[in-house]
């Protein structure tokens, strides 16, 4: 067999041999739906409709999926608006899969209610979810898992990121000494900052409106965890933030997801001081999980423009007015 570094399962096996391990109604209908860091399937019975989501091999070991698994199954059984994942007939949270570049591992969703809120998060949206979120980092506090994830830690956000990204700038020195010079920066300001509960609690870790659901009177749905991990509280509020301001969300609801965070969980001086910095980490973060996943899927993004883009949304963000873009 040639060598394979992601594979496209088939449709038709998933519903004949995957599907049949849940205790769910045959489905009438299976679309693959999404391709990004995993693969999304939308499963939909006669009842409901769910969502299959297949890791990449490259991507996530067996132990980081169940533990991401088992920690949203721990906040659905303290009713936190999750989409909660579904046990198989056996107990299990996940399915290994024996594709052809290697191990993937497959977990069936429960369909968030609603939708992705049109034209982005109003004011209302944008302070329910900062409250979701506080409750969640709350509730993460007495979590005791099973199995282990990568932490989200300054040498595992940074210094790997610019390990993924320096081979792609050899021709651009200047702008990778500069990316060095920030990532150090960034490392000493925050080198004594506090490692221990509430500040150091379970990340979502890709907190943004196009992973949440909100139905027409409001009620959300958090999903797409796969990028979690225990890490600072804060990180998740700079994430949001990075998105937020990446796409241009105004200003008023990017205030009020802060509020409603506060308003269950007060932050403190030392960590809106951080802010700053934190949304810088998580750019340079995303942009190296982008960068390898455009290695396998779509090369031909990477030409200078890519790179210049993310060089200049960087510097936007160090600026001394950065929430003001």
């Amino acid at each position: 067999m040639f060598p394979v570094v992601y594979s496209t399962l088939s449709i038709e096996a998933i519903v004949s041999q995957l599907l049949p391990k849940y205790g769910i109604q045959f489905p009438v209908a299976c679309q693959f739906w999404h391709r990004g860091l995993s693969d999304i399937y939308l499963v939909e019975t006669p009842i409901q409709p769910y969502i299959l989501r297949v890791s990449h091999h490259h991507w996530r070991t067996r132990e980081e999926v169940d533990f991401e698994l088992e920690w949203l199954h721990f906040l659905r059984d303290r009713h936190l608006p999750v989409a909660s994942p579904i046990h198989t007939k056996e107990g299990k949270l996940s399915v290994e899969i024996d594709a052809p570049e290697g191990k993937r591992y497959a977990a069936l969703f429960n369909y968030a209610l609603g939708q992705i809120p049109l034209g982005d998060l109003n004011a209302t949206q944008g302070q329910i979810l900062g409250e979701t979120l506080a409750k969640i980092h709350q509730a993460a506090l007495d979590f005791q898992p099973q199995y282990q994830r990568q932490a989200l830690t300054l040498e595992y956000l940074l210094d790997e990121s610019l390990k993924a990204i320096a081979p792609f700038m050899q021709h651009r020195r200047r702008d990778f000494y500069f990316l060095v010079e920030v990532a150090e920066e960034i490392e000493r300001q925050l080198q004594h900052f506090p490692k221990q509960p509430p500040f150091w609690s379970i990340c979502w870790g890709d907190p943004h409106s196009g992973n949440v659901h909100f139905t027409e009177d409001d009620r959300v749905t958090l999903f797409d965890f796969d990028q979690c991990g225990y890490g600072w509280r804060i990180f998740d509020i700079a994430k949001f933030l990075q998105v937020s301001l990446r796409t241009g969300m105004s200003q008023k609801v990017r205030e009020s997801f802060i509020g409603g965070y506060q308003s269950k969980q007060e932050l403190t001086g030392q960590e809106l001081s951080s802010l700053q910095a934190f949304t810088a980490i998580a750019h340079i973060w995303m942009w190296a999980i982008g960068l390898q996943n455009s290695l396998i899927h779509n090369y031909s993004r990477l030409d200078d423009s890519y790179f210049t883009q993310r060089l200049e949304q960087l510097k936007r963000f160090l600026t001394k007015d950065w929430q003001l873009f």
